[in-house]
């Protein structure tokens, strides 16, 4: 499968993006996970975004966030989703990835902090995340804050 990847500041979106973006946010967290909850929290204009796209249509997304807008003095990786299309076919790991790469791109590298549900904790932990908080309930989901170190110097 072939897959386009994208990664821009909110400005350099273009309307259209904007929306599919926020459609596919809607679509996982707000109609699948049946979640009511306000997802447009006044971080997306601070934060780079991750759009993968399998020709025209986006199937995967992550916003990326630099340190002091989530968490005072980490960086971090949200809103990570895949559409049920792709799931179960490597899309996930190919987003984190280069999610991953481009926060440190971004950002420096320092360690990275993400508030995971807590059902994908293997997942996150394949990347070398663990978790460094307690299960927490974010809008009827159970969370976990899980931390990947910073990388070490070469």
């Amino acid at each position: 499968m072939t897959l386009t990847t994208v990664c821009k500041e909110f400005d350099a979106l273009t309307l259209q993006e904007l929306y599919v973006l926020l459609r596919l946010r809607s679509e996982v967290f707000v109609v699948e996970q049946n979640c009511v909850f306000l997802d447009p929290d006044n971080k997306d204009q601070q934060c780079h975004h991750v759009l993968l796209y399998k020709a025209e249509t986006l199937v995967a997304y992550a916003r990326l966030v630099p340190p002091g807008v989530s968490y005072p003095s980490h960086m971090s990786i949200g809103r990570i989703i895949t559409s049920m299309q792709v799931r179960g076919t490597g899309v996930g790991r190919q987003l984190l990835d280069f999610s991953i790469d481009a926060c440190y791109q971004l950002y420096g590298n320092g360690p990275i902090k993400i508030g995971a549900q807590l059902y994908a904790r293997k997942f996150y932990e394949s990347f070398g995340f663990v978790q460094s908080g307690e299960v927490y309930d974010e809008d009827g989901i159970d969370h976990i804050e899980m931390t990947k170190a910073a990388p070490a110097s070469l």
